[in-house]
């Protein structure tokens, strides 16, 4: 059990490593915007995570490497910290809070697949959410936001000119989503799974002694 515990901790920490590396500027190519361990990590943490440590250990994780990424990006010369992008991006949160909660209406105990196609789930809502606050508050001023379905259908598709075009974006999102959650769901399911020794040793104690013969009975009651 103890061996069990301290596998599934090292996954978690494994998996956070892995997450913080993914967001350093630079380590992935303009190809690969939005391709990310932070969906599945959220979702993953609404699984397997309980009580305070649900919510405290992904989103502390989002708010320092936001910060520290703003920081980057305003000595880069961007305006990171004007309150409409800042506003913008608090959506980033409210899609992780959904990612969250979707994750806690799973079980650890659920299938691969099951978790599998949650992570996917979590990844969609996450490009949803934030694209759609992409068009609605239009923080970098992208004329082809306009307000109507056209320009909403523009954010979700096309993008702004001179960017990747968000079907790009979107899916990166799901790869990123799909494959770093399945990694951690395997990792997670390998971490709980018992040792072969574990398991007979599990079967020995829950075994009932066998009664005795009468034969037996009478044997020791001639002994005593």
């Amino acid at each position: 059990m103890l061996a069990g515990v301290k596998g599934k901790i090292g996954s978690l920490l494994l998996f956070m490593l892995v997450f913080a590396l993914s967001r350093l500027p630079g380590m992935l190519s303009a190809d690969f915007a939005n391709f990310s361990a932070a969906y599945a990590l959220v979702f993953c943490a609404g699984v397997y995570l309980t009580g305070r440590a649900c919510w405290a250990v992904p989103l502390v994780a989002m708010v320092l490497t936001d910060v520290g990424l703003n920081f980057y990006y305003w000595h880069q010369g961007l305006d990171v910290w004007n309150p409409t992008v800042l506003r913008y991006q608090l959506f980033n949160y409210v899609a992780y809070a959904a990612i969250l909660w979707l994750g806690r209406r799973f079980k650890p105990g659920s299938s691969f697949l099951a978790l599998l196609g949650g992570g996917l789930l979590g990844a969609l809502l996450f490009y949803l959410i934030t694209n759609t606050a992409s068009w609605l508050f239009n923080p970098f001023g992208n004329p082809e936001y306009t307000k109507n379905v056209a320009g909403w259908l523009t954010a979700l598709i096309r993008g702004t000119r001179g960017w990747p075009e968000t079907w790009q974006f979107f899916r990166n999102t799901m790869l990123s989503g799909g494959l770093f959650a399945g990694l951690f769901v395997a990792a997670m399911k390998f971490a709980a799974a018992e040792s072969p020794q574990d398991k007979e040793a599990g079967v020995r104690a829950a075994e009932p002694e066998a009664p005795a013969s009468e034969g037996e009975e009478a044997a020791e009651e001639a002994k005593a």
